[in-house]
């Protein structure tokens, strides 16, 4: 410890010696072992990592802008925040109607999914006019032709062989579920290879939205028989709050997700691709006898997803950090099948709604960058007199 603190000294008295050769104007071959020095400092971790802790403690300190304010300013300042907190509360009123118009337009949404749901399954086979919608290129669209075109002269010079074609073709969009998870990346890290049967099983998901005073929803995922488990139906519930929280107002910002509640999977003999049986060899301490012993350990499925971690009842008890991390993406994944997936399945099947997505992160990084540019965000008592000036901005 005392090394590092004498290096530390070492770094500013440095950096005091540097600064006094700059001002006296010395010339640059003269200021050369300096910088040396200095450079053969910043190479040893424990140097680096003082400074880095001087930094640290640095970073987020008021600046004393808000406490040097005159007291009638103070005395306004507090009148600004009982505004925003009556906003605040206008806010969450809002998010409250939001949730209405959501459910009203979901009844008026459904019979479209409804409608998705037969032609994906083979239940129902799209008229012309309903397959009336641009082509993606030239190419596919002559493609398209070209294969008309091919079967009209097979029907008309082999019709039986036709027939029993016919009767062989694919029904409905295989594996259409199963393709939108393994396109989505954060679904795609949860399909294992051993879950991929299952999923191709998978004839639709169905959003269900939790009526007043409840706020939430329920994730229904529908399962044609299969040889792992005897439910048609799996569901993940999402309960959600829109109040402000009493100690800390100000850090709403809108409807989120609280708790998530799965269910139980009614797996068949020796088909429960949540665990895996492992071998294990135990030796005797005193006889040295060695044995054998099988045991089930949780293995990573796809189908881990129904069974969440708790969350407890108390909003302020602790929750362990691994828990916490597993919640958060739990949370985030049942929002963007909700918001995201269900709503616009067809595009993530294609791979469409992928490329947005991708347009959208890079569009959210360049502004994360450009925040960074300014430090004013970053203190709370940004003081506007230490400020740069703002450039002009000149219209093209």
């Amino acid at each position: 410890m005392s090394e590092t603190n004498e290096k530390t000294a070492l770094v500013e008295d440095e950096h005091e010696d540097m600064s006094s050769m700059d001002e006296d104007g010395e010339a640059a071959g003269d200021k050369a072992p300096a910088g040396a020095v200095a450079s053969a400092l910043l190479k040893d971790p424990a140097v680096l990592a003082a400074l880095q802790g001087k930094l640290g403690s640095i970073v987020g300190q008021s600046s004393g802008y808000i406490q040097s304010l005159p007291p009638q300013v103070k005395r306004r300042i507090k009148s600004l925040k009982k505004i925003q907190l009556e906003a605040t509360k206008i806010e969450s009123d809002f998010y409250k109607e939001v949730q209405d118009l959501e459910c009203k337009y979901q009844k008026i949404y459904q019979p479209l999914y409804d409608k998705r749901t037969q032609i994906v399954k083979g239940n129902h086979e799209p008229t012309e006019e309903e397959c009336d919608f641009p082509s993606d290129s030239e190419d596919e669209e002559t493609q398209l032709m070209s294969e008309i075109k091919d079967k009209a002269t097979i029907e008309d010079e082999k019709k039986d062989e036709v027939k029993d074609a016919k009767e062989a073709e694919v029904k409905g969009i295989p594996s259409f579920w199963l393709t939108i998870f393994k396109n989505v990346e954060m679904l795609a890290e949860m399909v294992q290879e051993a879950d991929e049967p299952v999923l191709e099983k998978l004839e639709d998901v169905i959003v269900t939205l939790h009526e007043k005073p409840a706020m939430g929803f329920t994730i229904n995922f529908h399962f044609q028989e299969n040889d792992y488990f005897t439910d048609k139906v799996l569901t993940k519930e999402y309960e959600m709050k829109c109040e402000p929280l009493e100690d800390d107002p100000f850090s709403f910002e809108g409807p989120e997700i609280i708790k998530c509640k799965g269910c139980s999977i009614d797996w068949k003999k020796d088909k429960n691709l949540t665990v895996k049986t492992v071998k294990k060899k135990q030796k005797h301490k005193n006889k040295g006898n060695v044995r054998t012993i099988t045991k089930q350990v949780k293995a990573d499925s796809f189908f881990n997803f129904f069974d969440p971690p708790q969350v407890p009842d108390d909003p302020k008890a602790e929750v362990d950090e691994e828990t916490q991390a597993l919640l958060t993406a739990d949370f985030e994944i049942g929002h963007y099948i909700n918001e995201r997936i269900v709503p616009r399945a067809v595009l993530y099947f294609t791979g469409e709604a992928l490329e947005e997505d991708s347009d959208y992160s890079e569009e959210d990084s360049d502004e994360e960058d450009d925040d960074d540019e300014d430090g004013s965000d970053a203190d709370p008592d940004f003081d506007p007199k230490d400020a740069k000036a703002t450039p002009e901005c000149h219209q093209q």
